[in-house]
């Protein structure tokens, strides 16, 4: 292990670009709607997370980890990201793929549904990290499940490496209705801090996510090899296993019109997890401040552009009380 000093976080993994349509509603199979506005955000793992990262505590070095095509959206990426204060210089451009990106059609106030095109972060694996250069103090890799070569065995590659550094690891998951999620078992033993939903933790444990489950699903995934913490959450609630213990921090209760879009929230839960494991709270503290950045998320309609700085989130979440 070595032993050089290290700082900062870096967040590998899903880079894309969200085509935002908003729609009236959305149509049934064989219906026209028409598209009243366009807009185009940063999206994915890297982005999303990375920049929260970096709004939350502007002073801390945040890196990008990733691929991206030789095109206008890789190139927009960049500039968002570099703007944001994002260190893009891992950032690697693919040679024949285009960057990623997700239609997004948003109906006016309500759900979005999402349409992704895998791209070049489908090909983002264990040779585009230059583990030689890479300074963090954590390696946070995500969406499991949407990159193919992390789902099949780059990922592990990578957190044993990053382990093998003495940095350490972190990972999320994107939900989806399948049977895969198998595929990330063996990456627990090597991960320090799992984040995920009470869906995605349900189908690795093979229990069903009901509330009262959350414990016992959080105790299999512990058990299956992850490190220090297992990090649950959902709308009403998260909840973390750790050597301190079972800890459950019940959501804020936040007014119908205030929500804008749930894009983004889950992420901006990652990130504040991550600065509360980084800062070395506790595992209330940690969920407590978690839940505020996704208050914040979802006051906007977009993911990122909610977040301000730790001290900003806590003043703001004040004006509510919890569940």
């Amino acid at each position: 292990m070595e032993s050089k000093t290290r700082t900062g976080i870096a967040v590998a993994g899903s880079v894309l670009v969200d085509k935002i349509n908003e729609i009236k509603a959305y149509p049934q199979s064989g219906e026209l709607t028409q598209i009243v506005n366009l807009s185009k955000a940063v999206g994915g793992c890297v982005p999303n997370v990375g920049l929260d990262l970096k709004k939350i505590c502007p002073d801390m070095e945040i890196s990008a980890i990733g691929k991206i095509g030789n095109d206008e959206e890789g190139a927009f990426v960049s500039d968002v990201l570099s703007s944001g204060g994002v260190d893009v210089s891992a950032i690697v451009v693919s040679k024949g793929e285009k960057t990623s990106f997700t239609d997004v059609m948003s109906v006016i106030n309500g759900q979005r549904t999402f349409f992704t095109y895998a791209g070049a972060s489908a090909d983002f694996g264990f040779d585009d990290i230059d583990f030689e250069s890479l300074n963090a103090k954590m390696l946070h890799l995500g969406y499991f499940l949407l990159l193919d070569k992390i789902d099949n065995g780059e990922g592990l590659t990578i957190l044993k490496k990053a382990r093998e550094c003495g940095i350490k690891t972190s990972i999320d998951l994107v939900s989806e209705n399948s049977d895969r999620y198998g595929l990330v078992l063996p990456c627990l033993p090597y991960t320090d801090y799992l984040i995920v939903n009470e869906t995605e933790a349900g189908k690795m444990a093979g229990i069903e996510p009901l509330d009262d489950n959350l414990e016992a699903i959080a105790k299999k995934l512990k058990s299956l090899g992850v490190k220090e913490k297992v990090v649950i959450h959902m709308p009403k609630f998260a909840v973390c296993l750790s050597n301190e213990g079972f800890t459950k921090v019940n959501s804020y209760l936040i007014p119908d019109d205030y929500i804008k879009g749930t894009t983004g929230a889950g992420d901006a839960f990652c990130a504040g997890t991550l600065i509360g494991i980084y800062k070395g709270w506790s595992d209330r503290e940690i969920l407590e401040f978690a839940s505020g950045c996704a208050v914040m998320a979802l006051g906007t309609p977009d993911a990122t552009s909610g977040l301000v700085t730790e001290k900003e989130i806590k003043e703001f979440c004040r004006q509510f009380s919890r569940r």
